[in-house]
């Protein structure tokens, strides 16, 4: 038996064992006999199962919800679905969530250190969510990602080990959670979360997308890759991060970006608002990643060489439109934007909806507004059209 053979059987037994049973209740001679191995393989391997544990927080996919904002749909019906799924993926494993986080501070410092890095990325995945969703209250999207984390959390834990229920039924917890983000204290002036029936289409002006892509450019090869993901392809931040080079596909007739959740492919388009950016075999992406001199496998990097995260794609988009001229008083574009602006030109070039659909993974019906933005798009430049002709007399 090859050893990277070995450590695969060790790995998926302790993962089955670790979800199933918890951590404290896992011995090392449980995961040899489930792996078929003796246990000084295992020690040799990894040490102790704390070992495995950290191979498992390491290499775990991310653990992201589906669901995105459902434009068209009511803001209150968006957040019980998204909160309803994360409640789901924890409620598959209530014993392994209650070891994790109960058993926390037992943990090697390495192992504290990656477990907090996997929970801030659930963490900054949340954030994003709910300021896409909600706008910006009196609670950041941080306060609210640390908020709902805490809910869904702690209903698993007490739900599964205190054997008495605080709530009716789970639809009663998850009315609650939705009561608590959506009530009108918890938005500006007491108005209603993010109007309380459909979010806002606002795309970019095409200036101010071509002054991005301008600045992104003079700040060096990923960063003009980057913005052509985001203004060019229409991926949301959190689809970004887990890009890998294996990921893109490109040669003269078309460049493809296979999206793994929800997985779908996307094309990256030459043009974007009238300019060209490259070719299909030449354009910032392919050439970002011709001049890659790193291993890494994913699609972006940070300044340490590791994965980009949600964080460092904000950092990225703030630098990008610092010294833009705006009126007085406006808001500063968003991530979120590029892909509104994205899907409202795809719609004015003549893309159906259920081919846009088929792009963003999302239905029809969310996708109106962006339709209802394109016909009003399309309107204007008629009526400026015809206001640039000699009236009859």
């Amino acid at each position: 038996m090859s050893p990277t053979s070995t450590r695969h059987r060790l790995t998926q037994a302790a993962v089955e064992l670790f979800l199933s049973q918890g951590i404290s209740h896992t011995t090392t001679r449980q995961i040899a006999n489930m792996a078929e191995v003796n246990e000084a393989t295992l020690f040799r391997n990894f040490g102790n199962k704390y070992g495995l544990l950290l191979t498992m927080l390491q290499e775990a996919p991310a653990f992201i919800p589906t669901t995105t904002p459902l434009y068209g749909e009511s803001v209150p019906e968006s957040l019980r679905a998204y909160a309803s799924e994360y409640l789901c993926l924890l409620e598959q494993h209530p014993n392994f969530v209650r070891s994790l986080i109960g058993e926390a501070d037992q943990y090697p410092p390495e192992h504290q250190q990656t477990l907090h890095v996997r929970l801030s990325e659930i963490r900054q995945t949340m954030a994003h969510f709910l300021e896409q969703l909600l706008g910006y209250g009196s609670l950041s999207g941080k306060q609210g990602a640390n908020l709902l984390a805490a809910l869904l959390v702690g209903y698993v834990v007490l739900e599964t080990t205190s054997g008495q229920s605080l709530w009716a039924n789970r639809d009663d917890f998850l009315d609650m959670v939705v009561r608590v983000f959506t009530t009108p204290e918890a938005s500006p002036q007491g108005e209603p979360a993010m109007a309380d029936t459909m979010a806002l289409v606002v795309d970019l002006p095409t200036s101010w997308v071509h002054a991005m892509l301008k600045q992104a450019r003079q700040m060096g090869p990923q960063d003009h890759a980057l913005g052509l993901v985001l203004f060019g392809a229409g991926l949301l931040p959190e689809e970004i991060i887990r890009l890998e080079r294996s990921h893109q596909v490109c040669d003269k007739t078309q460049h493809i970006l296979r999206v793994v959740n929800p997985p779908r492919q996307v094309p990256v388009n030459q043009w974007i608002l009238g300019k060209r950016y490259g070719s299909y075999t030449s354009n910032p992406v392919t050439k970002w990643l011709k001049n890659r001199r790193d291993d890494e496998a994913a699609l972006f990097v940070n300044d340490s060489g590791a994965p980009m995260t949600l964080d460092d794609i904000h950092n990225h988009w703030n630098q990008w439109w610092q010294g833009m001229e705006m009126d007085v008083g406006a808001e500063p574009p968003k991530p979120i934007q590029a892909r509104q602006t994205w899907c409202v030109e795809m719609l004015m070039r003549g893309m159906s909806l259920d081919n846009l659909s088929i792009l963003t993974g999302c239905d029809v019906a969310t996708l109106e507004p962006y339709a209802q933005r394109a016909r009003e798009k399309s309107a204007i430049a008629a009526a400026t059209q015809l206001d640039r002709k000699t009236p009859l007399s």
